[in-house]
């Protein structure tokens, strides 16, 4: 009877047990489920991390790509576009995330380095091509030049009119090739080609004039108070920018309009001015004609135009060898007015015009209220390069137009065998009888006329040579 309430009590003991155990187990298998439950949430947010970064790793990626592509595609050919047209843009970034970037920094290094080569190697064949044209056109000037002494000579010797006026037309058009062949070697660093002496400011005007289609165009007045002259290491110089300047403005005004050079004479130096009627220059020509004028800096034929052109670039270059200024403007005429500034020191002198007569061909000055020179030469009546006088009958071209009438000069009186020309003051106009009819200056000739006076001057030189060495006067035909 014993064992029975034992036995319940041992069985009520192992299900209690029993009990507490299932219970321990259950409480672990809920706490593994939770905490694999956490970790399932951890994974997912870290897998959703990840893609969200592999994403944005993905997106950044395409645009650094396309950054790249915009660079080679865009940005590249504008540059080379930009280092020759200054005035096109180069595009910036696609993407504005990049700017400050270290790409941003590798993109503008590319562009760095490829303007560097690009410039660098534009410079050597730029300088090659300009080595090459030196010496082509050192050597045609010196051939020009050659013919040009063969032509003045052949003018000399004949004396039938035809065939002068067809060998100054030959020597016009020697000096067009000369002119231009001069230009470009001035552009490539060549030296202008030419050794002079002191000249008559005047007097180079006058020679830039005889260069140009278009001559009987240009008017001169010349307000010099001084018979200034420039030195001899600028004489060519001058007259090549003074040349160019008239053919530019030769060239863009019609054919009946004149163009007006003015020599000034102020404090520190002398101005050469050209005043056109042409079609005048905007606003963007001026300054790049500005550009090219002052000479600042350096110019590669690429840049000049095609066909190049060189006449203000040559210009340029004689303005910073020579130390020079040229300036242009808007003509208050409409067209472009051209200032050629040449200071005094060190580029001019003042001439004895009684030990070196200016030229017939130069303009007179107006002088009026300077009391008179002594030593001014009478332009009526220049000896020829013998020293002879013109013979009596003898055809020449009619002198530059006379002063004004408050200048006075002086007349040649006779003198002595192989001495200079002695002069006596001449009257003003303004003392003698101002009833007298006053002459009108004859119209522009033509170059046929203009060849034609030139021919029967040569003749009688040569008729007037051969009288005072009492030899008979030459046939037409020149030295048989």
């Amino acid at each position: 009877m014993t064992s029975i309430p034992e036995a319940l009590l041992w069985c009520l003991s192992a299900g209690t047990a029993a009990a507490v155990v299932l219970a321990a187990l259950s409480i672990r298998a809920r706490g593994q489920r939770a905490g694999l439950r956490s970790r399932l949430s951890a994974a997912e947010e870290q897998n959703s991390a990840t893609l969200h970064s592999n994403t944005e790793l993905s997106a950044r990626l395409r645009a650094t790509e396309a950054e790249i592509r915009h660079l080679s595609g865009t940005r590249l050919p504008d540059l080379t576009l930009a280092l020759a047209h200054p005035h096109v843009s180069v595009p910036g970034l696609l993407d504005a995330r990049f700017a400050g970037t270290e790409t941003d920094q590798a993109l503008n290094a590319v562009l760095e380095q490829v303007s560097d080569a690009i410039t660098k190697e534009r410079a050597r064949v730029d300088a090659a091509a300009q080595s090459t044209l030196r010496g082509a056109t050192t050597t045609i000037q010196a051939l020009l030049y050659q013919l040009q002494s063969a032509l003045q000579e052949m003018q000399h010797r004949y004396d039938d009119p035809n065939v002068a006026q067809d060998l100054l037309n030959a020597d016009f058009l020697n000096e067009q090739a000369l002119r231009r062949i001069q230009a470009t070697g001035v552009v490539c660093g060549a030296w202008p080609g030419l050794t002079r002496e002191d000249s008559y400011l005047a007097e180079l005007v006058v020679g830039a004039t005889s260069r140009l289609r278009g001559y009987e165009r240009v008017q001169v007045s010349n307000q010099l108070r001084d018979p200034v002259a420039v030195v001899a290491r600028a004489v060519e110089p001058v007259v090549i920018v003074v040349t160019e300047l008239l053919a530019n403005a030769l060239h863009h005004s019609h054919r009946e309009l004149p163009v007006i050079i003015t020599l000034q004479q102020g404090n520190r130096g002398a101005s050469v001015i050209v005043d056109d009627y042409g079609v005048g220059m905007h606003d963007d020509e001026l300054k790049a004609a500005m550009e090219l004028l002052s000479g600042d800096n350096s110019v590669l034929l690429t840049q000049l135009g095609d066909p190049p052109r060189s006449g203000f670039a040559a210009a340029g270059q004689l303005v910073r060898q020579y130390g020079f200024g040229v300036h242009v403007e808007p003509s208050p005429y409409g067209g472009v007015r051209a200032v050629v500034y040449i200071p005094g020191d060190p580029l001019l002198t003042v001439l004895d015009e009684s030990a070196q007569p200016m030229s017939v061909m130069a303009p007179l000055p107006h002088r009026s209220g300077v009391p008179d020179r002594s030593g001014v030469p009478d332009r009526s009546g220049v000896p020829d390069r013998a020293g002879s006088a013109l013979p009596t009958g003898t055809t020449t071209p009619s002198p530059a137009p006379a002063a004004p009438a408050a200048a006075s000069y002086e007349a040649p009186v006779p003198q002595a065998e192989g001495e200079l020309p002695r002069r006596r003051r001449r009257k003003p106009v303004s003392e003698l009888d101002e009833s007298a009819p006053r002459t009108e200056s004859a119209p522009p000739r033509s170059p046929e006329e203009t060849g034609s006076r030139w021919a029967a001057l040569q003749r009688g030189t040569e008729t007037g040579r051969a009288a005072a060495q009492s030899e008979p006067p030459r046939s037409p035909e020149g030295n048989a």
